[in-house]
């Protein structure tokens, strides 16, 4: 190491630590923090946030990463390190200090006015914080954009490198063409499946037991993780050594099991970064929409696979007791992948779910682009659902409201979904050239998937961007060719 790069080290130790404060903060403002604690902690988060852009954007800091950068004897991950420090001043240094704690405060008194709106099933006690939500946003991709560059292909930037607009239109006309003439032929057929044991009163206790049974079979380890509630299910860490993931319950079983499944994939990337990576500014996953690839892999590649659930169906539906006992495993999967075009993304069948993001993707540009107006946007949405799922919200709750992420800032976000279904499906269709899969589920040998995983992507963390790791696993740049066979051979005619 050198002693430039030394340097540099300490710094960006304090500003990590003042991110992991950070993340303690908003973990406990989403799962524990009393009610009235919002506006108390927000200030405190507001004053993290001002800290960490300090360290950031000190002349101090911007001249050791200069030098760093010069320097030619960095290993790969001191230069990684070097190159998302600067990446990082670059989106800092523009924005202004007093307007970074401001949105940093706003976010996070944000999700709660969510919360309240959506348990109220009420847009309007929200529109005003989310307007002030998107004027920042705008004001800072406007600082942040290069010449001719449009203010949503810089947040897009934020989340997936190299998938702007253009890239995006593209991928979500291809999925278009092909999923919309499979929907109504499954839809048609998913019409005979009974999926009404799903939805009974199975007893909270039974939902939790399950939940920490499914997370630590899928391969949380409860030594390093930790499973709570929340009012949408979500995934974070401090470090390789503490990852958090929550799910909710309720009268539909299939909900929280597969919110687990999913958020444990997530959980997944984040334990297996090398240690040497974590607690820097590389120990993250590639990008969200490698991440999205990793929890929709086990939720819907691996989850709602028969040969996933062989082991240990009999074990869950003991757990959860009647009606599910009595249903056969066949039942079960047969309602589990049902197709049913519905309201709810993170309940969505594998085939419509792309449409879920496709109508996100949509309303944010007019959001971003179109200056389209916040109070109208229930209205545009729930004509959407009606065009592209045949389905119409009766309330926010079930409509605009279901999801967290505008309260969070993370416009540009929900694209990363889509594209995580299709980069699983590369990575699956290579996966299965090099080990029986449904044979390795059918054993329970899910180490062996997980191993794979992490020996070629979970590792890495941020040394390799999304690109680099398809093409390092399976030869291949990004192709959505794979995904639209895997839902064709799932979905299509029979």
């Amino acid at each position: 190491m050198s002693e430039t790069f030394e340097k540099l080290s300490g710094y960006l130790e304090k500003a990590m630590a003042i991110q992991a404060s950070m993340v303690l903060f908003e973990w406990d403002n989403e799962t524990l923090a009393p009610k009235e604690a919002a506006p108390y902690t927000s200030r405190v988060i507001g004053s993290l946030s001002e800290q960490y852009m300090e360290i950031m954007t000190s002349e101090d800091v911007k001249k050791l990463v200069k030098a760093c950068g010069q320097e030619s004897g960095l290993t790969e991950t001191e230069e990684a390190i070097v190159r998302e420090a600067a990446e990082e001043i670059e989106k800092l240094e523009c924005i202004p200090a007093q307007e970074y704690r401001e949105f940093a405060e706003l976010t996070s008194k944000a999700t709660r006015v969510w919360a309240e709106a959506k348990k109220e099933k009420n847009f309007k006690k929200y529109a005003p914080i989310l307007k002030e939500i998107v004027d920042y946003q705008k004001k800072f991709a406007s600082y942040r954009a290069k010449e001719g560059q449009k203010l949503y292909d810089v947040m897009l930037d934020s989340f997936e490198k190299g998938f702007d607009m253009k890239n995006l239109d593209q991928f979500f006309d291809e999925l278009k063409k092909n999923i919309v003439p499979m929907l109504h032929d499954a839809a048609e057929r998913s019409k005979k499946v009974d999926d009404s044991f799903l939805t009974a009163e199975y007893p909270v206790q039974a939902q939790e037991e399950v939940a920490h049974f499914l997370a630590e079979y899928v391969g949380l380890d409860f030594d390093k993780g930790v499973l709570a509630v929340s009012a949408h299910p979500f995934t974070t860490n401090l470090h390789n050594h503490d990852v958090r993931i929550t799910t909710h319950y309720g009268d539909k079983i299939d909900s929280s099991i597969f919110s687990v499944i999913h958020e444990t994939g997530h959980a997944l990337y984040e334990l297996g970064i090398r240690d040497d990576l974590t607690q820097t500014l590389v120990g993250q996953g590639a990008s969200m929409g490698m991440h999205e690839c990793q929890s929709r892999f086990f939720e819907n590649i691996i989850g709602r696979n028969k040969a996933f659930w062989e082991p240990i169906y009999d074990t869950v539906a003991d757990m959860f007791g009647v009606p599910l006992k009595s249903v056969s495993l066949d039942a079960f999967i047969n309602a589990v992948n049902k197709t049913i075009p519905g309201l709810i993304r993170t309940e969505a069948d594998e085939l419509s779910y792309a449409l879920h993001v496709l109508v996100r993707y949509e309303i944010e540009k007019m959001i971003i682009e179109d200056n389209v107006e916040i109070e109208k946007l229930p209205e545009i949405w729930n004509k959407k659902y009606e065009e592209y799922l045949g389905v119409r919200p009766e309330n926010d709750a079930e409509g605009i409201l279901q999801d967290i992420h505008w309260s969070q800032g993370s416009f540009g976000y929900f694209p990363s979904y889509a594209l995580g279904s299709a980069f699983g499906a590369q990575i699956y269709h290579t996966m299965k050239q090099e080990m029986d899969v449904e044979e390795l589920l059918r054993e329970g040998k899910l180490e062996e998937i997980r191993k794979y995983l992490r020996d070629r992507i979970h590792q890495y963390g941020k040394l390799k961007n999304s690109r680099q790791i398809l093409k390092d696993v399976t030869g291949e740049d990004f192709t959505p060719k794979y995904y639209i066979e895997y839902l064709r051979e799932k979905y299509g005619a029979k």
